[in-house]
C-alpha cells in the first residue's frame, strides 16, 4: 500500500526557510514511494481557537479542510519555525482547532491517534530552531502522534540554500530527504 503523507511547515511566510526545507524532505519520501500531499498554512486562514466561538459559530471551515486532510492521511512531515524557543503560534492554532470533535460519536483526536510524523526546523539562530522540535515532538507524543527520533535543524539559513531551494551542505541535503524516505519506509512497513 502507498504511504500518503501530508507535508505542511508551521509558517506562512511566502520565501519561508521551513518551507524550503519541507520540499527537500517531501522530495524524499517521494523518491520511497509515498503519495506527499503538500500544503501551505496559508491557504487555510483560522481564527485563533476560542472555545465560545467553537460553541457559538462551530469548527471554522478551513479547519474542518485541514483536519479532514490529516484524517485522510497515514503520516505527517512538519517542519516548523522556532518563535522565542518555542514553535510557531500558526502551528499550535491549526492543531488546536484539528483536535477538536465534531461530532458526539467521534473518537478522540481523530486526525492524530496512530499516525506517524517526522520533524524538521529551519532558523536564523544558531540552533536552527531545535528548541521549537523539542515542544513540538512534545506536543505530537501527547496527542497520539509517533515522531521519529531522528530530526533535523539548519541553522543560519539565510546562508543554507542554493537558489534552486537546495540545501548548500549536501551532507545535510541528503540528510533532510533521508527523513522523508524513512518516515515514507516506516509508515509503508507498518501497513503492510
Amino acid at each position: 500500500m502507498e504511504p500518503k503523507i501530508l507535508a505542511f511547515a508551521g509558517s506562512s511566510r511566502k520565501e519561508s526557510f521551513n518551507k524550503r526545507l519541507l520540499a527537500i524532505a517531501a522530495l524524499g519520501a517521494k523518491e520511497a514511494g509515498a503519495k506527499v500531499t503538500l500544503i501551505d498554512l496559508a491557504d487555510y486562514p483560522m481564527p485563533l481557537f476560542n472555545q465560545d466561538l467553537e460553541s457559538e459559530e462551530g469548527i471554522p471551515e478551513n479547519a474542518r479542510k485541514f483536519k479532514r486532510l490529516l484524517v485522510e492521511h497515514d503520516a505527517f512531515i512538519i517542519a516548523s519555525p522556532e518563535y522565542n524557543s518555542a514553535f510557531s503560534p500558526l502551528l499550535k492554532n491549526v492543531i488546536d482547532w484539528a483536535s477538536r470533535a465534531e461530532s458526539e460519536g467521534e473518537p478522540p483526536l481523530e486526525a492524530f491517534q496512530g499516525k506517524m510524523a517526522t520533524i524538521l526546523a529551519a532558523s536564523p539562530g544558531a540552533l536552527g530552531g531545535l528548541r521549537g522540535l523539542v515542544f513540538l515532538r512534545m506536543l505530537l507524543a501527547n496527542i497520539g502522534v509517533t515522531v521519529l527520533p531522528e530530526q533535523q535543524t539548519i541553522p543560519q539559513a539565510f546562508n543554507a540554500f542554493n537558489v534552486d531551494g537546495s540545501l548548500i551542505d549536501e551532507r545535510k541535503h541528503k540528510s533532510v530527504m533521508e527523513l522523508g524516505r524513512k518516515l515514507a519506509f516506516t509508515v509503508g512497513k507498518l501497513s503492510a
